[in-house]
């Protein structure tokens, strides 16, 4: 199982995501039997490709088990400026850790997305919300069931659902996962990144209704968001990885 940066994606290509499809046009030609070949080939190929994110996205289901507040009210908080400077100081110098940790701390903490941020971000200066929607407090994730629950801060139960694996988001190489359940709503489908407790010590999703939506990033109902998220049962390792994680993938040099 591969996983993404830690948001660096988002920060580094300022969300080009267009893509330039064809450079004139382009005649081969080969034999009927080579092209069949090819063909061939290629079916198998995306077919055990298929197969094994399949297999990567049960596994993370299961390494996923238990349950996430949001991320970066924890790991911004006051407590923790220190840390964040003394990793910045570390990789960009002392003079530009300040300045560094402040980017860093503002490219996460937007308030809007969707159309909203859309219009608002029209500029290209734009920050992700990073918040968990529709009211969630906490996720619940449960991989021997492939069940996802949410919980609002008063504990209630929002939903909960059983999900299975539909495909790879393409530009940050998401696992997308479907629930079982009709009208699920904005908790229809979730595509999570490869990230973990054990990996990455927080944890990237995105879910909602239209998975075409969920699949950009600078455009829809869903522009600029993307939810983040540790463990409740996080400590202050966890915390000091994170935080040293984050820094390293975006400041360090390419």
């Amino acid at each position: 199982m591969k996983r993404k940066k830690f948001l660096s994606t988002l920060f580094a290509s300022a969300l080009a995501v267009s893509m330039l499809a064809g450079y004139g046009n382009v005649t081969t030609f080969a034999s009927d039997d080579a092209t069949a070949s090819e063909a061939a080939d290629s079916t198998a190929e995306t077919t055990d490709e298929t197969a094994d994110n399949e297999a990567d996205a049960e596994q993370l289901m299961k390494d996923l088990t238990g349950t996430y507040q949001e991320l970066w009210p924890v790991i911004l908080d006051d407590q923790y400026k220190q840390l964040w400077i003394d990793d910045c100081t570390e990789l960009v110098g002392e003079e530009n850790a300040e300045g560094a940790y402040e980017k860093l701390a503002s490219m996460v903490s937007g308030k809007i997305y969707g159309e909203e941020a859309v219009k608002e971000y029209a500029d290209g200066n734009g920050v992700y919300d990073c918040e968990f929607t529709q009211d969630v407090d906490t996720l619940e994730f449960d991989g021997d069931t492939s069940t996802i629950k949410g919980y609002d801060a008063d504990k209630k139960e929002l939903f909960s659902h059983t999900y299975h694996y539909v495909g790879m988001e393409e530009i940050r190489g998401l696992y997308e996962f479907e629930s079982d359940d009709t009208d699920s709503g904005e908790f229809t489908y979730f595509c999570i990144a490869p990230d973990t407790n054990d990996t990455t010590y927080h944890v990237e999703l995105r879910y909602g209704s239209d998975l075409d939506a969920l699949g950009q990033y600078d455009a829809g109902d869903y522009a600029y968001w993307l939810g983040s998220g540790i463990s409740t049962d996080h400590d202050q390792e966890m915390v000091e990885n994170c935080i040293r994680l984050f820094c390293t993938e975006n400041l360090s040099e390419q």
